[in-house]
């Protein structure tokens, strides 16, 4: 058994007991072990924060906000591992949501909704407030090896109603989820499949994913994007914007690129305001 996996069964059974702000102490102090020893990951996370701050931005300033990357990955992991001793009334006093009535608004077309996101300040702790407001949520997910380590951390993900399907599998599932008025959500700031397309992203050539996208121009779902933000007591904000329906004239790229242009453009804004909880360890340009 890969020992990668019991060192996640080891931190599920660990991190639930510890107080969080001694949880968090402990995330900064193992980031900064891994900020010294992972080259590569330190590497690739200061090569995308010089296309997010720009040529103005000092070496000192990319090298500082790597670092705290680094304590941020850690922070959600440690907020993984607690989530399913987490309950109700803490998530809800813990994440503050701003533009629910977008959500409503989509809803009310009956279609269900296509979100889309950026790996950006925690996913886990704000998936789950919305699950508490009634949405019906389902999100493919990589696959990681061994599957025992996937399997386990699909349970940790899944713990509070989240459905999860692999990335590679027949999307069928997110179409019925659709069909029943739920979300399906897909990150809009990784092409894991490597089935998207090169667009221009903070000046300069990505690839990125557009199934998003694609899955609202087939269905004809709103496309609501959102994103969470991390504050330094570790409460979280989630905030969305208005829905977005992909223009239905011009050819299928023309389409396609409009809902794209929407998409990166506000994910532009959101990483510009955090960039250092952008959590990216790979890198996405043509160019890096």
């Amino acid at each position: 058994m890969n020992i990668t996996y019991y060192l996640y069964r080891l931190g599920g059974l660990i991190v639930p007991k510890i107080p969080p702000v001694a949880g968090y102490a402990i995330c900064r102090f193992i980031g900064g072990i891994l900020y010294q020893f992972n080259k590569q990951s330190r590497t690739n996370i200061q090569a995308n924060l010089r296309r997010i701050l720009g040529p103005q931005a000092s070496e000192i300033k990319i090298k500082h906000c790597s670092r705290l990357t680094f304590n941020y990955i850690l922070y959600n992991y440690f907020d993984l591992f607690r989530l399913p001793a987490l309950d109700d009334k803490t998530v809800d006093q813990l994440v503050t949501v701003k533009g629910w009535e977008n959500v409503e608004a989509a809803l009310t077309a009956g279609q269900g909704i296509v979100m889309t996101s950026a790996h950006l300040g925690n996913i886990e702790v704000v998936l789950y407030a919305m699950l508490l407001r009634g949405l019906d949520i389902t999100i493919p997910v990589e696959r990681v090896t061994p599957p025992e380590l996937f399997e386990y951390i699909s349970a940790l993900r899944s713990s509070k109603g989240l459905k999860l399907i692999p990335v590679d599998s027949s999307l069928i599932d997110l179409v019925r989820t659709l069909k029943h008025g739920g979300v399906a959500g897909l990150a809009g700031d990784r092409d894991i499949t490597d089935s998207g397309h090169v667009a221009n992203f903070f000046g300069h050539p990505a690839h990125l994913p557009d199934g998003h996208v694609r899955l609202a121009l087939r269905t004809g779902a709103p496309l609501v994007v959102g994103f969470s933000r991390r504050n330094p007591n570790h409460t979280y904000q989630a905030y969305f914007l208005p829905p977005f329906y992909p223009p239905t004239t011009g050819t299928k790229e023309e389409q396609l690129a409009a809902g794209m242009k929407f998409v990166l453009d506000e994910m532009e804004k959101a990483i510009r305001q955090t960039p250092e909880q952008w959590a990216v360890t790979v890198s996405i340009w043509e160019d890096n």
